[in-house]
């Protein structure tokens, strides 16, 4: 892949022409090596047919080169190369420039067609099915305490297990680890029988103090993860016998249920306390359907669990590759990133099945009204939100005179594209923007509270309550006082509501309130959907609208 990227620096610096005239000087400061190994390079391209070297006699004489092939074929070899090996990043500087050509990503959209997605074999007369999937996000660890990222949790929901999970209702709760439960009057005593002869990857079987462990270590960690408003309301845990797990709440929490199906509450095994957390992460033990076989840079591997007590998955291996370029005319936020098959936009749609989840991506932007500023004056929000919605064709290209609000919006990398978009709009109106890009863990921090914008995403899902009470408690944290506290009064009792339309009528209202003030804006939501080759069986869907892959299965031809 080395020779590659000298190829396309070779022809990048050069401009493209057909023929050059060039000396072997000029060619090893273009390669950044020495005359001898230029010469080197330049006779193994000769020898692959990539060019046609012509020298001339005599030191500082212009020799001749022609290109006989142009850089998009062979940054696309360089491309293939590197997924075939999983190598990516090696390949990555060389092809930078090339990765988003059009017609490099119509090339490689049929190679990847047959790259990714299903593969089987014989091997000592057994068929091992294995699928191949590509992620936009890279992969840096499963630990339920550590993940940032939607693609580690997908991968995390195929290694661990919760006492709980999702049914196909939204508030449909079914079994987990635990196979039944019981909550005293009060609400705030929980009880949990777990299921006998459970094991975990590694050989061991689970037992309460896993669950102990697993609850403890989230309680008393100073990480800040998702959902910790309501785990911070365990007040203890305590395991009763090998099989029985007790909680105690602080106040009475029906969302505390709902938490326990989501991966952030999966359990982990107590041996970990004597293990290192960062490798526990990258190769983690759970009791899910399929365990972590290898784990580098960009890919990762999962092997089937065969002893899994729910039943053993069809597929045998699934490969997992982070490819930093679009391969995609999805959008990586409103398209799971999982696909079985890519893009079906690149082939005949009549051969395609697709499928929608109950789930859809929201973008908004909230108002920091409690930070000292214009964006305190109702009015000056609300000229804001017009100037968002306003029309641009209606408005033409002319340039509004300077506004006094000089404002900043932040936001993390994933929803750059879209702060771009409001500074752009919001400066033909005549206010001045920039745009602050932080990473996720940084979003989290005190960023927030001193910029004037905030892009936000919400995932709407099964598990939307309890996104919703964390972002509206987040939200909380940088607008006005007053509404701060109708905000949290009206949490409070969200989460003592058993109802889950009672719940859901009780954000509407949150939601409404903002919007009227102008505090929320809501840019737009896009649905996710599916699409995948009518071999594939068993599709279905996960609480976060990915596929789930223990219930996916091809049949045998026939």
């Amino acid at each position: 892949m080395k020779l590659h990227s000298q190829f396309l620096k070779l022809h990048s610096h050069h401009g493209g022409a057909a023929e050059i005239m060039v000396t072997l000087d000029e060619l090893a400061l273009t390669l950044g090596c020495t005359h001898r190994n230029a010469l080197h390079v330049i006779n193994k391209m000769s020898e692959q047919g990539w060019i046609v070297w012509t020298p001339s006699r005599g030191r500082g004489r212009r020799s001749s080169l022609k290109f006989l092939t142009d850089s998009e074929s062979i940054a696309l070899q360089s491309m293939k190369q590197a997924i075939s090996s999983r190598d990516i990043r090696s390949a990555m500087e060389g092809i930078r420039g090339h990765a988003r050509s059009s017609s490099l990503q119509d090339s490689l959209q049929g190679w990847l067609m047959s790259y990714f997605g299903h593969h089987s074999e014989i091997r000592s007369d057994k068929r091992i099915d294995s699928l191949r999937l590509p992620v936009n996000q890279q992969l840096h660890t499963f630990d339920p305490l550590y993940m940032n990222l939607l693609a580690e949790s997908f991968v995390s929901s195929h290694v661990f297990d919760g006492l709980v999970g999702r049914g196909g209702e939204r508030d449909d709760i079914l079994p987990g680890l635990a196979h039944a439960w019981d909550v005293d009057d009060s609400r705030t005593s929980w009880t949990f029988h777990l299921r006998k002869d459970v094991f975990f990857h590694h050989g061991k079987v689970l037992a309460a103090e896993d669950v102990v462990y697993s609850f403890k270590r989230m309680m008393t960690s100073s990480h800040r993860m998702l959902y910790n408003s309501i785990f911070k309301e365990i007040q203890e845990v305590n395991a009763l016998n090998v099989t029985t797990v007790r909680f105690l709440l602080k106040k009475p929490n029906e969302l505390f249920l709902p938490f326990l199906c989501t991966s952030r509450a999966a359990v982990v095994p107590r041996d970990l306390e004597n293990q290192d957390e960062s490798s526990f992460g990258r190769r983690p033990a759970g009791t899910g359907p399929f365990k972590v076989a290898e784990m580098h840079e960009d890919s990762c591997v999962l092997e089937v669990f065969p002893y899994y007590f729910q039943g053993r998955a069809h597929l045998d291996r699934v490969e997992i590759l982070y490819v930093p370029w679009g391969i995609s005319n999805s959008s990586p936020e409103t398209s799971t990133g999982f696909h079985i098959v890519t893009n079906p936009s690149v082939s005949d749609p009549s051969a395609w099945s697709r499928i929608h989840s109950e789930s859809s991506v929201r973008k908004f932007m909230t108002f920091n009204t409690k930070k000292k500023g214009p964006l305190s004056d109702p009015l000056l929000r609300a000229d804001i939100v017009s100037c968002l919605n306003a029309d641009v064709e209606t408005h033409g290209p002319q340039q509004h005179e300077p506004h006094p609000a000089a404002l900043q919006i932040a936001t993390i990398p994933q929803y750059s594209g879209d702060a771009e978009f409001i500074a752009a709009r919001l400066k033909r109106q005549g206010y001045a923007c920039t745009v602050l890009t932080v990473s996720p863990e940084e979003f989290k921090g005190p960023v927030r509270l001193q910029a004037d914008l905030i892009v936000f995403s919400l995932l709407r899902d099964q598990d939307e309550q309890l996104r919703l009470f964390d972002l509206y408690l987040t939200l909380a944290q940088h607008i006005e006082p007053r509404t701060r506290a109708d905000i949290e009064g009206r949490l409070s009792l969200i989460s003592r509501e058993p109802h889950f339309q009672a719940r859901a009528e009780g954000f509407k209202i949150i939601e409404d309130s903002l919007i009227r003030d102008h505090q929320l804006h809501i840019l737009y939501e896009k649905p996710t959907e599916t699409a995948y080759l009518p071999s594939v069986r068993g599709v279905t869907f996960n609480s976060q609208g990915w596929v789930d892959l223990r219930h996916l299965w091809f049949p045998p031809e026939l």
